[in-house]
């Protein structure tokens, strides 16, 4: 019987083996074995020896079917046709054998058996599939999953064409298959989400489940439908593994968007400022590429990691807009401490280009938040407040330090300046050196930045001649009452023929210089008033 089995004769070894079990019922039944109940252990054991055999056999057909490069389609009827004589030989009555009695007549479960049998099939494929070390190959798992899909397409593909009318409709041989190679994947995927994983790693795994596994890319493919039906399957990963793949996901992503923001600001010093390249003019707009740098890192992110999950597009989201909002201040600083320690000729033409940039950082990344969101641009929660507040970060630094007006502004009553030995035009030349570059600003930022450049310089000229100083004899006021007014007449002349049109600040100066210059009190008080009429904000 033993040599029929390794044959794989198993139909006629199964009815030598029924023969025999049949024939040690009967001999039993007729006590024939009661003085020699030794001789009845051996036996039964004898018979479930053999019946284990082909127990061992059909799981080594089963698991071999894949394993072959054409399937045995007579082997596999008659495991059908095995099966089938089996249970209609030990009809299932429910009444199993107990603890220490023979198993003789009971159902050996070759149906069962053959179900483990697909299991330990799919789980050995899955195993072998060909996965590199990382230090061998630094996509081992692009590489791996790439082998799992092709290798086990072309399983289920063999399941469908070949392996499937080798048995009875009732068997459902390929939602097993499909169930079995889906339990081992899932089972291989919890392994590999244990791993610690890079950044690219958690993205290849995430994208794998979310997006390739069901699509035509694998179980999804034409060619295996309609046998292979994926509506009923459990999830690949439990909710508790693939949050924790989310989370890996988001904890590395905000390392490498910080990281990329501080290779832009390296690239702005290194390339640029340090280089002294001016910018591009567009249109006649000074233009910078930051703009397009910072949307590119935030909409591919964007793209990838929505693309997995809208939760976890929008968790990106927010990440991308906090590293953001600490990015630009930072940005600003760093430029505005460069500018500085330089005093570098392209600082107002690339403050001019950075400000057009981050007007075009709030629109293009309004519209594509607005996009993502399916929402119109009022309706952005916070996106709005907050780029917006962002992108004025780094005017409100450069404009709280015009640090190329302030030696001049310095100058200002010291003797040099009194004495005529600088050019009254010297502050207003350099008030238009910056100014000038503002025409290529998107308005209305140009519009708005000039006035604010045109009070702060008014503001600062006052506050450097109010400052307590020693004191001046009449012929003294005299001299700084008439450089004021002629400064004041350069000036105010420039910014207005700049584009200007805060005209209630060209009387400023002119006050203090009528009040400074002038002897008499009743005078002094009626340039006072007249200051309080045209300023009455004034203390």
């Amino acid at each position: 019987i033993n040599e029929l089995i390794q044959k794989r004769q198993l139909l006629e070894a199964f009815a030598s083996i029924k023969y025999l079990e049949d024939e040690t019922i009967a001999e039993r039944d007729a006590e024939k074995y009661k003085d020699n109940p030794q001789e009845f252990v051996r036996k039964s054991k004898d018979v479930d020896l053999l019946y284990n055999s082909i127990t061992n056999m059909i799981q080594s057909i089963v698991v071999g079917t894949l394993e072959q490069p054409t399937v045995e389609d007579t082997m596999l009827n008659s495991l059908v046709i095995l099966i089938a004589h089996e249970e209609a030989a030990h009809p299932n009555t429910g009444n199993a054998a107990g603890p220490g009695s023979d198993l003789l007549g009971t159902p050996r479960k070759w149906r069962e058996e053959w179900r483990e049998a697909i299991n330990e099939s799919a789980r050995k494929r899955v195993q072998r599939v060909p996965m590199a070390s990382k230090e061998e190959e630094s996509f081992w798992l692009d590489l791996h999953l790439g082998f799992l899909q092709k290798q086990l397409s072309e399983d289920l593909l063999k399941i469908k064409l070949s392996v499937k009318k080798c048995y009875p409709e009732e068997y459902q041989v390929c939602d097993m298959y499909v169930d079995a190679f889906h339990n081992a994947i899932a089972s291989h995927l919890q392994d590999l989400s244990q791993r610690p994983l890079e950044f690219n790693e958690l993205y290849t795994l995430l994208d794998w489940v979310a997006n390739i596994y069901h699509s035509e890319l694998f179980l999804g493919h034409p060619d295996l439908k309609p046998e292979v039906k994926t509506e009923n399957l459990s999830l690949l990963l439990t909710p508790a593994d693939w949050d924790k793949l989310k989370n890996d996901y988001i904890t590395l992503a905000k390392g490498k968007i910080k990281s990329y923001f501080g290779n832009i600001l390296r690239l702005e010093v290194t390339e640029k400022w340090e280089k002294e390249v001016h910018p591009e003019v567009k249109e006649n707009l000074y233009h910078s590429s930051l703009s397009f740098d910072i949307q590119t890192i935030i909409g591919e992110h964007m793209k990838i990691s929505g693309a997995i999950s809208r939760s976890l597009g929008t968790k990106t989201l927010e990440l991308c807009l906090a590293e953001l909002h600490e990015f630009i201040p930072r940005f600003g600083e760093e430029f505005v401490a460069w500018s500085t320690a330089q005093d570098s000729p392209v600082f107002a033409p690339y403050f001019t280009a950075y400000i057009n940039s981050f007007h075009d950082l709030v629109v293009g990344a309004l519209s594509a938040l607005c996009a993502f969101w399916f929402k119109p641009p009022e309706q952005a929660d916070g996106w709005v407040p907050l780029a917006s507040t962002s992108a004025s970060l780094i005017i409100t630094s450069a404009i709280s330090e015009f640090i190329f007006f302030q030696p001049l502004l310095k100058k200002i009553l010291t003797k040099d300046w009194i004495l005529m030995t600088e050019r009254p035009d010297s502050l207003a030349s350099a008030v238009s050196q910056f100014s000038e570059h503002l025409q290529h600003m998107r308005e209305p930022m140009g519009q708005e930045l000039l006035r604010d450049v045109h009070k702060y310089v008014v503001r600062e000229y006052i506050m450097q001649v109010i400052k307590p100083r020693r004191k001046m004899n009449g012929e003294t006021r005299q001299q700084v009452s008439e450089k004021m007014n002629q400064e004041a007449r350069i000036l105010n002349n420039m910014l207005i023929g700049q584009g200007s049109d805060s005209d209630w600040l060209l009387p400023a100066i002119h006050h203090i210089a009528n009040i400074i210059g002038e002897k008499k009190k009743d005078k002094i008080k009626e340039y006072v008033k007249e200051l309080c009429q045209d300023y009455p904000d004034i203390r």
